[in-house]
Parts: structure tokens; C-alpha cells; sequence
């Protein structure tokens, strides 16, 4: 499995979240990874995206102020912190790698993707 999602679990609304994408591969170099949601009922949304050389990040309009996407190269992770959870946060999350080397918003950019780690807000 390429990439594994971990760091999803039942949590309390206005409480922070930082998700976890681990790559199994030896490097991510020249290649993004993004996150994506999946609420109940919803089509997967774009969320973020971090491009592995230099760190760049590229968020959807609607996520820029609520989730911080990020990479730690040494560990193969990337990261998404989500401030202040909201009941509307509850989904699956997922973490996919780019098939080139630019961000997007884009689904079929990406190649490789986690299995989903489940969130739930609840006060």
C-alpha cells in the first residue's frame, strides 16, 4: 500500500486535528500529495496539497483558513491539520499522490491513494 492514512477518530467539536499520510514509497520527490474528503452523501472535495520538493502548499478556497497542510520529507509524511472541528468535518479523509509533479485540485491528477482514515465531530 502506497499511502496510509492514520489520526482519524471520534472528536469533540471546536478541537484540533492533525491527519497523517505515510508513504511507503523511497521518495516523494517531484510529486505533490493532496488531501481529499468524503462526507456522508457527498462527492469527494479537494482539500489541500503539498508539493514535496519545496513544501509549497495549495488549498482549496474553502479549506484556506480551516486546514494547514504539510510534509516532513526525513519521515516520508505528510500532515493536514484541521482548526476548530465543525460537525460539517465529519468524513472520510484521504491522502493521494500526484501522478506528475504540480499540485491540483483535481481527482484524476492523482495516482496513488490511502484508504481513508474516518473523522467524526461530535460535541
Amino acid at each position: 500500500v502506497p499511502l496510509v492514512e492514520s489520526g482519524g477518530g471520534r472528536v469533540q467539536t471546536g478541537a484540533s486535528l492533525t491527519l497523517s499520510c505515510t508513504a511507503s514509497v523511497r521518495s516523494l520527490n517531484d510529486y505533490a500529495v493532496a488531501w481529499f474528503r468524503q462526507a456522508p452523501g457527498k462527492e469527494r472535495e479537494f482539500l489541500a496539497a503539498v508539493t514535496w520538493n519545496d513544501g509549497g502548499t495549495y488549498y482549496a478556497e474553502s479549506a484556506k483558513y480551516r486546514v494547514t497542510a504539510s510534509r516532513n520529507t526525513a519521515k516520508n509524511q505528510a500532515y493536514l491539520l484541521i482548526h476548530t472541528l465543525k460537525s460539517d468535518d465529519t468524513a472520510v479523509y484521504y491522502c493521494a499522490q500526484s501522478k506528475g509533479g504540480h499540485a491540483t485540485a483535481d481527482e484524476s491528477d492523482y495516482g496513488y491513494w490511502g484508504q481513508g482514515t474516518q473523522v467524526i465531530v461530535a460535541s
